[in-house]
């Protein structure tokens, strides 16, 4: 059974970063990952963002007691950020940096809070990163300002050929000595024929998105999962796996198949 298809992912918990959330290097965690994939963690082939033009960007810096590793996420109301369900770290405590464009320095319009609790979807399967989505819910409301706003839930799957966007702090090569980038990147991503994704093991088309042309060398990769596939304005994937090579395409979780899901969380959080 799956023959001439490529391992799974290894989830990202155990994938760790050199930056840390308040802005100095911690400790290094090598990952732990099977031959052929790994999760989605930076931007390859893109540039650098303009500052804050993507207020409703979170860094999601994981403190293991180890070592710190991170995530991207996403801002979709003052309160709750949105990320993928592999980056949960049950022994690590999360802090969700929002307005920031470079980690590695106190920005004057960062907000750092705390998060009260991870609400990773309760059919997330880690052998399979199928259901590859979590909510984090945050100590306290955010301050919505021009660097730190939330962003809109497509209700429904764009169609293939669609150019969308991708942004994050990962790394921008996939060489041995690559680190992650402390400002934020992004690059224009196309969505594919889901059949191009079917060499991957566990790859689900109804839950899934097939993202990326093969044909050019663009993609999410080591440090962006969790981070959100913006199509006209609104999330319609959540970064999630891909091979280890960055070569594109790359999985990501197709938001629109959570939207009741998500709205049933949102209304149990409501004080």
């Amino acid at each position: 059974k799956g023959e001439g298809k490529e391992s799974r992912i290894w989830p990202v918990a155990a994938a760790v970063s050199d930056w840390g959330g308040s802005g100095g290097r911690k400790n290094h965690i090598s990952p732990k990952a099977p031959k052929n994939l790994v999760p989605a963690l930076t931007i390859i082939g893109g540039k650098e963002a303009q500052p804050h033009s993507r207020p409703y960007m979170a860094f999601v810096d994981i403190d293991t007691g180890r070592g710190v590793g991170n995530c991207g996420g996403f801002l979709i109301q003052p309160d709750v950020v949105v990320t993928a369900a592999h980056c949960n770290c049950n022994l690590g405590n999360i802090t969700v940096l929002l307005g920031a464009h470079n980690v590695e320095i106190q920005e004057p319009d960062r907000q750092a809070i705390h998060v009260r609790r991870r609400i990773p979807h309760p059919k997330y399967n880690d052998e399979t990163n199928e259901n590859d989505i979590m909510l984090l819910q945050l100590k306290h409301k955010a301050r919505l300002t021009k660097a730190v706003d939330t962003i809109p839930l497509s209700k429904r799957e764009m169609k293939k050929g669609t150019v969308c966007r991708v942004a994050g702090w990962g790394l921008t090569s996939n060489e041995a000595t690559a680190k992650p980038s402390p400002t934020l990147q992004e690059v224009e991503l196309k969505i594919m024929d889901k059949s191009l994704c079917l060499h991957y093991l566990h790859y689900v088309p109804s839950l899934m998105l097939c993202v990326g042309d093969p044909d050019v060398r663009r993609a999410s990769f080591w440090g962006d999962s969790g981070g959100p596939l913006v199509c006209d304005g609104k999330v319609q994937g959540i970064v999630s796996y891909g091979r280890r090579d960055g070569l594109p395409p790359r999985v990501f979780t197709n938001v629109s198949k959570y939207i009741s899901w998500i709205k049933k969380i949102l209304r149990k959080l409501k004080p």
